[in-house]
């Protein structure tokens, strides 16, 4: 956790290593998914520590605030006296039970936001009991205090002169809903992300600046933490009982792994509306036809080793030309979309691509009909580097519309009643338009603002398609 703000040190920046023919790939080594309870490899610190935790916080913690509820991780503060102090929290770690040196280390967590309110997921170095803090190293994954909508990725350490440094970098993010903590950890670099989206780095190359502490093993911590030197000594006690929700903790190591997969487009792991046909192309067997707009592909499972640029290639076939999309767990993730050109035929094959940027991870990959009238035969995903891009690359216009279309997003996500629309657009003059999954209009409006009412919506996965100027944007989301 954060302890002092006013001492920043600039890092060296990392580029990017050429990529061979095999890539590093995040294998999960270690997990609490809290299905039946607190995992064995957590311990709990408990009482007010020394100096409020070394940072004056308010709470004396219990082990009593920390429960399972419907498979999820609850810390619990309460505005009640204990101990001598007026809040209650608890706090976790792994130390003595599970530590790594480098990894990927990532938690879904939705925390509250009011003033008072230091909730925090980080790591510390196992070293601590002899060279103390900051010489053990501090890696801050995500920090949160007060209102803000906000979370901060930070590291401590002891420079070479053994003085006291810190770098950090924050971004925007709605707290109070879940979103996924994460750092990617290397011998190189520290990476921060939210929802796989990558806000800050800094370099720990041959210990730079004396970072020599994060190139040893380091344990997890999860508090929530009352008042304190950052958020101050003003809590609102009104906004207690409050919780922070931990739907998991996951660890990856990297494992050498393909830089590279094809998926035939009929192997499908789940489908609407298209059907399977013999295939004339190369290597026969057979594609995905009768496409119509709505209609989508998932295959799931599909691992991307390392966060960066990957080139996504799509053996196509139209008589007249279409578009599609691609997305990540029934599109909660949203990675561009694609123009089909017309081929002459509906066996006459072509490649199309474009360059998406993904996080780490194994996701579930989805192709989705913008508009219809078009087959496809397989998909390649290669990490960015190691391949020659396909030789039709999208022209200014289209990468014009996929960089509007990455600044268009609807939240919350799952959402109960009311949907929002984050983007620099105008709406004004487009045409809104949501389908349930079997591909039925559900709503459709010209009047157009940044938030849609969908509360009359039955739970279930739905596809938002916004128009304008001739152009689609398309998003899906949950209820």
């Amino acid at each position: 956790m954060k302890r002092i703000q006013h001492a920043f040190f600039l890092l060296l920046s990392i580029s990017l290593l050429p990529t061979t023919s095999r890539a590093q790939s995040w294998q999960l080594v270690w997990q609490d998914e809290f299905t039946n309870g607190i995992g064995p490899d957590w311990v709990f610190e408990t009482g007010t520590g020394t100096n409020g935790w070394g940072n004056n916080e308010l709470q004396y913690y219990r082990t009593q605030n920390a429960t399972v509820q419907n498979g999820q991780l609850v810390i619990t503060a309460f505005n009640e006296s204990f101990g001598g102090r007026n809040y209650t929290s608890a706090r976790l770690k792994t130390q003595g039970r599970k530590s790594w040196k480098y990894g990927r280390i990532e938690a879904r967590i939705a925390m509250p936001a009011f003033q008072g309110v230091w909730p925090a997921f980080w790591m510390l170095g196992d070293n601590i009991g002899t060279a103390g803090w900051p010489g053990c190293g501090e890696i801050d994954i995500m920090e949160h205090v007060n209102t803000e909508a906000r979370t901060y990725g930070t590291i401590h350490w002891a420079d070479n002169n053994n003085n006291y440094a810190q770098y950090g970098g924050n971004t925007a993010v709605g707290v109070t809903a879940f979103h996924t903590y994460s750092i990617e950890w290397t011998a190189s670099s520290i990476k921060w992300f939210v929802d796989g989206v990558q806000f800050h780095e800094a370099s720990i190359l041959n210990g730079v600046n004396g970072t020599n502490e994060f190139h040893n093993n380091f344990f997890l911590i999860l508090n929530m933490a009352i008042g304190g030197n950052w958020p101050g000594s003003t809590v609102n006690n009104g906004a207690m009982p409050a919780t922070m929700t931990i739907d998991y903790v996951r660890v990856y190591q990297q494992t050498s792994g393909p830089s590279s997969v094809t998926i035939q487009a009929e192997n499908y792991s789940n489908m609407l509306g298209v059907q399977t046909e013999a295939c004339t192309d190369a290597g026969g067997g057979q594609n995905v036809g009768y496409i119509d707009a709505g209609d989508w592909m998932a295959y799931n499972s599909i691992n991307f080793p390392t966060s960066g640029q990957y080139l996504v290639e799509y053996r196509v076939a139209s008589l007249n030309g279409g578009t599609l999309s691609l997305d990540l767990n029934a599109g909660a993730i949203q990675l561009g979309s694609r123009t089909v050109p017309a081929t002459g035929g509906w066996q006459n094959w072509t490649t199309v691509s474009h360059i998406v940027n993904v996080n780490a991870g194994t996701y579930n990959v989805g192709v989705f009909a913008q508009t219809g009238g078009w087959n496809l035969n397989w998909l390649r995903i290669t990490k960015q580097g190691s391949a020659r891009i396909a030789s039709e690359t999208p022209t200014a216009e289209i990468r014009r519309s996929l960089i509007a279309s990455r600044a268009f997003e609807v939240f919350p996500n799952p959402v109960v009643n009311e949907l929002r629309i984050n983007t620099g657009q105008n709406l004004t003059g487009g045409l809104l338009r949501i389908y349930d999954i079997m591909g039925r209009p559900v709503l459709q409006t010209s009047i157009i603002t940044n938030r849609v009412d969908v509360s009359r919506l039955v739970p279930g996965t739905y596809t938002l398609l916004y128009t304008k100027d001739g152009k689609t944007i398309t998003r899906r989301f949950t209820k």
